[in-house]
């Protein structure tokens, strides 16, 4: 039985699609393709939309809005939405694993019974599904993580973990986008700013984007991260 999308109300002021109970790359596809076209012709008051893995967050003005008529649009659409969109942009994000950058990478290691290099190999040799920007500004969700580096969120979180911190947690891979508190497991750290308040728009990497990583020496790191100081983009990019 194919799985028909279903509206919820969240607040007097948002409604959320919902797409299939379960992460996959072609729901998250669904999902970003009615938020392309909503923001190509948002029906009358739509705010904003805000993507998640399997939902479509739909803010709107109730002065403007006939909140049926709304249901019923968007309810519409989402039949319509596709989950054989091309892949979005690649990234190609420098690392540094391991010691001061990546201080749980050794931890992570022995409790998969590996090596700390079969963890980076394992780790670096993946390419990423990027589900979905949240919980602070330009925190990058990933999917995709090698069931071999799957481990559930510390038990102790730490207050502040450093804006650039690649972790994983459970079945996810991140990129930390500003200093915040965290109970992943953080495995390295990247130059790159994913989330820059002098670019417009601020945000680097998008919903539906792919995310490898590269291993690099702290040397590089620190040539790298002066670089990102003055404003550059320190990752390599492919349509």
């Amino acid at each position: 039985m194919s799985w028909v999308p279903r509206i919820r109300p969240s607040g007097d002021s948002a409604l959320v699609v919902e797409f299939e109970e379960r992460i996959d790359p072609a729901v998250s596809a669904r999902v970003l393709d009615l938020d392309r076209g909503l923001a190509a012709a948002p029906p009358e008051g739509v705010l904003e939309t805000l993507p998640t893995y399997r939902t479509l967050l739909v803010r709107f003005d109730p002065l403007r809005t006939d909140v049926a008529a709304l249901e019923a649009e968007l309810l519409s659409r989402a039949a319509r939405a596709r989950g054989d969109a091309a892949p979005g942009r690649l990234w190609r994000v420098p690392v540094a694993y391991g010691g001061a950058h990546g201080e749980d990478l050794d931890s992570v290691a022995r409790a998969r019974d590996m090596t700390a290099e079969d963890v980076v190999r394992i780790h670096s040799g993946t390419v990423y599904h990027v589900y979905m920007i949240g919980f602070v500004p330009g925190f990058t969700y990933l999917g995709g993580l090698d069931p071999r580096l799957h481990l559930s969120r510390r038990i102790d979180p730490r207050l502040k973990v450093p804006g650039g911190t690649i972790s994983i947690g459970g079945q996810q891979a991140a990129v930390q986008s500003i200093a915040a508190p965290s109970g992943w497991h953080l495995l390295g750290r990247t130059p790159l700013r994913v989330f820059d308040m002098r670019r417009d728009p601020p945000f680097l990497i998008a919903p539906g984007d792919r995310v490898a990583f590269t291993p690099i020496d702290p040397a590089t790191y620190d040539r790298l991260a002066e670089r990102a100081e003055r404003g550059e983009i320190v990752a390599e990019v492919e349509p």
